[in-house]
């Protein structure tokens, strides 16, 4: 026996928490990407924010069980906002030289219609994620974050807070601002 198998004492106690964060991760990776896609707009760029968020989470995957949920949230806030420079840079740069970023979305496969909806229903669908999504970038980036972790993701008050690296009440102050600028932004939409 060389120590190194299936019975050994350590191999057992590290294929634990790997397999409980992978389960954590496996179980996030949908609401981080609708969160990342809302505040970005753009597919692809919230498909490399969620895993970006992901690989930088690991680093604290030797913390309790319990707050991963709001530091991982931490680290996606992070990571989105990253991105919004790095795309905000991106796009000075290319009109300094008279090209235009391409938002539209590339990929084929991406424009099908769900088969499960039809085309009205798919349609409305899109028209209502596409004017959420609009709104919510519309907002100040603190009240975006508190409507997304809040609302969205369904963290407690103060998970959030954590997660945002603020005191409850400014957790609900913006959440309530969010909510209302929403409400005004939205309501011709209907």
């Amino acid at each position: 026996m060389d120590g190194t198998g299936p019975e050994h004492p350590l191999s057992t106690a590290r294929s634990k928490p790997t397999l409980a964060l992978d389960g954590f991760l496996a179980s996030i990776e949908g609401r981080a990407f609708r969160i990342a896609e809302l505040a970005l707009g753009h597919r692809e760029d919230s498909l490399d924010t969620v895993q970006d968020a992901m690989i930088g989470f690991l680093a604290y995957r030797e913390w309790p069980e319990d707050e991963w949920q709001a530091l991982f949230f931490s680290v996606l806030r992070s990571r989105i906002n990253d991105r919004h420079r790095r795309n905000r840079v991106r796009r000075r740069v290319l009109a300094v030289f008279g090209a235009v970023p391409d938002d539209g979305d590339a990929d084929p496969i991406a424009r099908l219609p769900d088969p499960a909806a039809g085309p009205h229903e798919q349609a409305s669908r899109s028209d209502a994620w596409r004017a959420l999504g609009q709104a919510l970038r519309s907002l100040p980036r603190r009240q975006r974050e508190a409507f997304l972790l809040r609302e969205l993701e369904g963290l407690p008050v103060a998970d959030a807070a954590r997660a945002m690296g603020c005191s409850e009440g400014s957790v609900k102050t913006h959440l309530f601002r969010a909510v209302q600028a929403l409400r005004t932004k939205l309501e011709d939409w209907r």
